[in-house]
């Protein structure tokens, strides 16, 4: 009987094991160099992939286009890649007016997966070095979803001279908007339970875990922010409140700030509205100075 109740919780631990595998493998939101390969074989402007150290992190990063255009740079949110913004990398109409990149932030894709950056400073810090390598006195452009809005405010809050334009696409970025999700996220955080989380969602969870202090920080901080923004909400955003739209417009007093609401849209704009940022995007390249 003994052995028996033995090979049983054996067989019920190997599976609960083999499951977490699955699910780790299933849910990495990552593309492999094979797969993004694969996306440009068929597209006039291939893309590159490039990664550099940073401190501690790994950042990596696609790059397609031409140099002596402006640069748009795509950030995603949590959980996410640089994948998240691949149809835009192969965007015929965005590859003629501005050389493009996206980004893997770090604890996503291949910058370090499953280890988050749980401080939104450290993670525009981890991100200069693109900044500081691509300027070559042209302009740059931010493309920030969702987590990807507070870090992409911060690259301007921090250097302010480096970036000329932002879209935050549903940013969550007003402190006293964000859900109270601790009940969960606070348990998933410690070592005896963040385990059992894909690691995707173990880097996502950590990262939003500590979201809200973070946003207190930056809040003296928005009116450093000089660069030409656009910002689109949906109405129907369930997980970002769409007051984080008007947030943005009172906060941002020493820049230009134009609202795009949309009544009908969700959450998930780069794929459900994806002309909505093509269009965002080329009218910043257009309205900014050529340098």
């Amino acid at each position: 009987m003994r052995l028996k109740v033995y090979k049983s919780l054996v067989i019920t631990l190997g599976s609960f094991l083999l499951l977490l595998l699955i699910m780790d493998s299933c849910m990495q939101f990552r593309m492999s160099k094979k797969e993004i390969n694969t996306f440009f074989q068929t597209k006039e402007k291939k893309g590159t992939i490039h990664q550099y150290t940073q401190a501690h992190q790994t950042i990596n990063y696609l790059q397609v286009g031409d140099t002596d255009l402006p640069l748009v740079i795509f950030v995603h949110g949590s959980p996410g890649s640089l994948s998240a913004f691949i149809d835009f990398m192969g965007d015929t109409a965005l590859l003629q007016k501005a050389q493009l990149i996206s980004v893997d932030r770090p604890g996503f894709g291949q910058s370090n997966f499953g280890r988050a950056e749980k401080s939104v400073k450290n993670q525009a810090a981890f991100l200069l070095p693109i900044l500081e390598k691509h300027k070559n006195n042209r302009p740059i452009i931010l493309v920030g979803h969702s987590l990807g809005g507070p870090v992409i405010a911060r690259m301007a809050m921090d250097y302010p001279d480096l970036v000329d334009g932002l879209i935050i696409v549903a940013g969550s970025i007003d402190p006293d908007l964000e859900p109270n999700e601790t009940w969960f996220r606070a348990p998933l955080a410690t070592p005896f339970l963040r385990w059992i989380l894909p690691r995707s969602f173990r880097a996502s969870n950590d990262e939003i875990y500590h979201l809200k202090p973070e946003l207190q920080d930056m809040l003296a901080l928005w009116p450093q922010i000089k660069a030409r923004t656009i910002v689109i909400q949906g109405k129907k955003d369930s997980l970002v409140d769409p007051g984080n739209a008007d947030f943005a417009k009172k906060m941002m007093t020493n820049a230009k700030v134009d609202l795009v609401v949309v009544d009908d849209m969700n959450h998930f704009v780069p794929w459900s509205h994806p002309q909505l940022i093509r269009q965002a995007v080329l009218k910043l390249i257009d309205e900014l100075p050529k340098k």
